[in-house]
């Protein structure tokens, strides 16, 4: 396929390495930086290029207005798409209403820059909804970046996009308060590494049933002697660390046991 992709950033530019790897052209890329390591720049003022897919991959908040500034420059394109897992497909309105079909196409992976997330695509689940035509393109551009599409309603979206920040920030929150405690002990942060991937697969084997560990199992003195030494390393980590004491209780079913932690 024929790809036009605007705004090259992590999520455009990793889509848009693992595309040309899977024989997908670039006509065109709209980039305010000027950008040309993905493909040939796109004029900021003329029509784009004639592409079987454009696909838009900018902040969820300037989504509409970027839709509604290409409107009139899209007569080459039959399917538009955004990349978001939040924003519902009437935010393509602007295109719908030049006769696109549009849909939404969202990585469920976390993507840091352009070369590692298009490494990272392959084997990664992507939600996709749309028009006919635009789910028929999208789920062929999920299957030759190897990628398991699955549909993804503009009901549920907020739920889903609150799901899959819990599952990567709050991950990550967890194991940078780990990662200071550690190396407060003197110890590399490196040695947690098969724990956690441990734990990770015990949960998705378990689900919750998998938490272990002194809130878990009441041992009310062991966690506030925790609580003591996150304070000791600065108030930043205490509270970080308190508060994920806290819902760590909650979701053990021990939500009393935080105010015996004095």
């Amino acid at each position: 396929m024929r790809l036009t992709i605007v705004g090259p950033g992590r999520a455009g530019g990793s889509i848009a390495i693992a595309a040309v790897r899977a024989g997908h052209q670039i006509s065109g890329v709209l980039s305010r930086s000027g950008d040309t390591s993905f493909g040939p720049l796109i004029s900021p003022d003329g029509p784009l290029p004639e592409s079987d897919l454009l696909l838009i991959a900018v902040r969820d908040d300037a989504i509409i207005e970027v839709a509604e500034g290409l409107a009139d420059r899209v007569a080459a394109i039959p399917v538009a798409a955004h990349l978001s897992g939040f924003l519902p497909l009437t935010s393509l309105r602007a295109l719908a209403e030049k006769g696109l079909s549009i849909g939404g196409f969202h990585p469920l992976q976390t993507l840091p820059d352009p070369e590692r997330g298009a490494d990272a695509l392959a084997g990664s689940f992507v939600g996709i909804d749309g028009d006919a035509l635009a789910i028929d393109i999208l789920t062929h551009l999920a299957s030759s970046l190897r990628m398991e599409p699955f549909r993804l309603d503009d009901t549920i979206r907020p739920a889903y996009h609150a799901a899959a920040a819990a599952a990567s920030n709050f991950v990550l929150t967890a194991l940078a308060t780990s990662g200071d405690l550690f190396e407060s002990a003197g110890v590399d942060p490196r040695v947690a590494r098969p724990l956690v991937e441990r734990a990770v697969a015990n949960f998705y084997d378990q689900g919750a049933l998998a938490l272990t560990g002194p809130i878990a199992r009441a041992d009310t003195d062991t966690v506030i002697g925790h609580l003591e030494a996150a304070r000791t390393v600065s108030e930043d980590v205490g509270r970080q660390f308190r508060l994920m004491a806290e819902a760590t209780a909650i979701r053990a079913g021990r939500p009393d046991e935080v105010g015996l932690w004095t």
